[in-house]
């Protein structure tokens, strides 16, 4: 029995009691707290894991933009190296030209009001000049110089035509 005096006056002396609660506050605080970081530390691992897969999405889709930025760009290029192709083809520099004079007879018809029966004896003798011209009639060497075509002689009848075909 004295063993179990002496274990008994330890047990319920009020310093170990306190100690056994004391212990086992902290016991259930230590588990608390060491359940509450197991959670956080898998919420972690979570977030991370949602970071993770974000930026390789985020990565894939710049890559994918770049790839579609360098096609376009190539594209662009393309097309412009195209354009400037074209526009050194034979004839697309007189194509531009005669559309550009073209936009100004229009204009001139739109402004001058004298201008279209001018322009139109002009056009008339022009055209009558390259159909001699296809014919042999003109020398090819004045037609290629842009020389004074061959009615140089007829230069005193013009104003004289223009002047009645006002006047009609």
């Amino acid at each position: 029995m004295e063993q179990s005096s002496w274990l008994n006056s330890l047990l319920f002396n009020p310093f170990t009691t306190g100690l056994a609660v004391g212990l086992a506050v902290a016991l259930v605080v230590w588990v608390r707290g060491w359940l509450k970081a197991r959670e956080l530390r898998r919420s972690l691992n979570k977030l991370r894991e949602h970071l993770h897969i974000k930026l390789e999405i985020d990565a894939s889709e710049t890559e994918r933009r770049k790839h579609e930025m360098d096609t376009i760009r190539q594209e662009r290029d393309n097309l412009r190296n195209m354009v400037q192709v074209l526009n050194q083809k034979p004839g697309r520099p007189e194509l531009r030209q005669m559309q550009v004079y073209q936009r100004a007879v229009e204009i001139m018809f739109e402004k001058s009001p004298g201008f279209a029966p001018a322009w139109q004896i002009t056009l008339k003798e022009a055209e009558e000049e390259l159909r001699q011209a296809e014919r042999g009639i003109i020398p090819f060497f004045k037609r290629m110089t842009n020389s004074p075509s061959a009615s140089n002689d007829r230069s005193g009848k013009r104003p004289l035509e223009l002047e009645q075909n006002s006047g009609k």
